[in-house]
């Protein structure tokens, strides 16, 4: 629940496997995976992650870019491209939906795992840019359970796009301990998904 969600959309069910595999054994969840752009649609709909991996080529009606597109106009939500093409037309068209990063296949753990890092920080930290500062007095006026000054902390980084690992490495805890602020948090802010608890945040900062 306290980890980063994230949806693959990839076409190949071996490569969407792979990436299955590298995410769940870090920092993040995997949410879903969706072979064509009907699944990712209602994957968004239903289940919607704190990040997207995107294959371009889905051989379907639409295809990864178009559902960046959607993405950029419902979701706001960070995503990167996981493709095998990479000629002009495709770039100039991927360039147009701003993705957090662009990978071209083969690819390899590492480098997924950084691209995706960074397209999340780079989107917290824009997302942060536009909303008002945070205060813990003020959400705490809305709650029934206070939050503790180290559950403000965690929310803190939470809004810099840091990932568990990362968090209790700056708070010298547990990666535990992390999750089970982040439960504390989640219950007492009413919310289950990073994606959720960020735009919390944004409403009770403008009440």
């Amino acid at each position: 629940m306290s980890k980063l969600k994230v949806l693959i959309v990839e076409d190949e069910p071996v490569i969407a496997e792979n990436v299955s595999l590298y995410l769940d054994n870090n920092d993040f969840e995997v949410s879903g995976i969706a072979y064509d752009s009907h699944e990712a649609i209602e994957q968004l709909n239903a289940n919607t992650p704190d990040a997207v991996i995107l294959d371009i080529n889905l051989d379907s009606e639409k295809d990864g870019i178009d559902i960046a597109t959607y993405i950029n106009a419902a979701y706001q939500i960070p995503f990167l491209f996981l493709t095998s093409y990479s000629d002009k037309a495709t770039l100039d068209r991927a360039k147009e939906v701003k993705p957090g990063g662009y990978i071209v296949k083969p690819f390899n753990e590492r480098t997924l795992l950084a691209s995706l890092q960074i397209a999340i920080s780079n989107h917290a930290a824009e997302q942060k840019g536009s909303m008002p500062p945070i205060s813990m007095d003020k959400i705490n006026r809305h709650l029934l359970s206070p939050l503790t000054q180290r559950e403000f902390e965690i929310i803190g980084f939470i809004c810099e796009g840091h990932t568990n690992t990362q968090i209790a490495e700056k708070v010298f805890v547990s990666v535990n301990t992390v999750k089970t602020h982040l439960k504390n948090i989640y219950l007492k802010l009413d919310v289950s998904t990073r994606l959720a608890l960020l735009k919390k945040l944004r409403e009770l900062m403008i009440r």
